[in-house]
């Protein structure tokens, strides 16, 4: 295992992209906040696990677009539209930093890799145990060996969710 500092950053939902989906998300929607009696939902404004009683919101949600608006990039088909959950108001959790977020993993997540025009190159399938979270840098870092990645969602397997984007450090002046 390496352990080196990453040369990539996992992003929450930018809060102000945030503002507008909890008043219309990306399908046209107004979604209705709700309680959350049991805890667990992967929240996408703050990179960890609900909690139970907290207050949050699923709202359609369609991250390469957002990507795409700001480097130019035309994924076409690619822009997808998803679920995803939210606090119904703001929370000022966490929205980027280097590194995997160990409170976002499973036991297998989708490594989506994107290309410059926002098309799929591929996915890496991660099947590592919490207890080994830290291993994923590692299947990151991999991921950005290829020069032809510009960007990498990571997806739950089970749903097909998206959980976070995850950018290199030279695209964010990071480095």
């Amino acid at each position: 295992m390496t352990t080196t500092t990453p040369a990539y950053e996992a992003r929450a939902i930018d809060p102000a992209v945030l503002r507008r989906l909890r008043e219309q998300d990306d399908a046209g929607f107004t979604r209705e906040p709700f309680t959350d009696t049991e805890g667990g939902a992967p929240l996408r404004c703050c990179l960890r696990h609900s909690a139970a009683g907290e207050h949050i919101a699923l709202v359609s949600y369609a991250p390469l677009r957002r990507w795409a608006a700001e480097t130019g990039a035309a994924p076409g088909a690619y822009d997808e539209c998803g679920p995803v959950f939210v606090h119904a108001d703001a929370c000022g959790g966490q929205t980027s930093g280097p590194g995997y977020p160990a409170a976002m993993h499973g036991a297998r997540r989708m490594l989506r890799a994107y290309d410059a025009r926002g098309h799929i190159l591929g996915g890496t399938l991660v099947e590592i145990p919490v207890e080994r979270v830290a291993e994923v840098d590692d299947a990151l870092r991999g991921v950005f060996a290829d020069p032809e990645v510009a960007l990498v969602h990571v997806r739950a397997v089970e749903f097909g969710c998206f959980l976070m984007e995850v950018r290199r450090a030279a695209d964010l002046n990071l480095t």
